[in-house]
């Protein structure tokens, strides 16, 4: 072969090369919008003007990993969306400061992403205390406005929060829990009249909160699953 045909050989392997590329980032990127519409759509995430859900899939070539049915690594990411309490209360509402999940070996038996099951799911969800004291304000009825702020001894599933104010007119100062369990988050407060508020956040089926600790900034939950099923929701 001579050394033009070896010369025209190397180009064409390069331009197909960044075709090849350049279709697979255009397909990764209509997929990631996709998908994220979806998350939207069944988990309530970004449902805020100010709220905002990113969705990545890893791994280089999309393509192949699409043709062999597997996905190796999603990550997703948001913030600023809310979740109600049970009772659907007036001002019950909690926002949510951050929610990142880790979906590993994504099996996926539709392009639509509708039908997906992540073998191992992690992931963390924060809470802000400013959020918890607004919306725990907004429950306890009468009063001046609460605080929650952080207390030692955070260990388990339960994380120790220390409430603050006044209710009724009533002086308020003790040391509440805010328990992490299944997909609802419970905040047991001291010397209220309401002394348990629930809420339910939207979490793939299979996966669940593991644990729940208190730091200067907020209260964060570690969420872990197994068999995680993408494509079902309770909305």
């Amino acid at each position: 072969m001579s050394r033009r045909w070896v010369k025209v050989l190397a180009i064409a392997v390069v331009v197909v090369a960044v075709l090849f590329t350049l279709v697979d980032r255009v397909a990764v990127h209509y997929a990631d919008k996709e998908v994220a519409q979806l998350a939207k759509e069944k988990y309530g995430y970004g449902n805020t003007t100010d709220g905002h859900l990113d969705l990545a899939i890893k791994g280089f070539p999309f393509l192949t990993q699409v043709a062999g049915g597997t996905l190796h690594h999603v990550t997703l990411d948001a913030g600023r969306f809310y979740v109600s309490n049970t009772t659907n209360a007036r001002g019950g509402y909690l926002h949510i400061e951050r929610l990142h999940l880790d979906l590993n070996d994504v099996t996926v038996t539709s392009l639509s992403g509708r039908r997906a099951e992540a073998n191992l799911a992690t992931g963390t969800l924060t809470l802000s205390y400013k959020e918890l004291s607004g919306a725990v304000t907004r429950l306890a009825g009468d009063g001046g406005p609460l605080t929650v702020s952080q207390a030692s001894g955070s260990s388990g599933q339960a994380a120790r929060v220390r409430i603050s104010g006044t209710v009724g007119g009533k002086a308020v100062n003790g040391i509440g829990t805010l328990l992490a369990q299944g997909d609802e988050l419970t905040l047991n407060l001291p010397g209220v009249e309401r002394a348990n508020m629930v809420w339910t956040v939207g979490l793939p089926s299979g996966a669940g909160f593991t644990a729940a600790r208190a730091d200067e900034d907020g209260v964060e939950m570690s969420i872990v699953g197994h068999q995680v099923n993408l494509g079902s929701s309770r909305y």
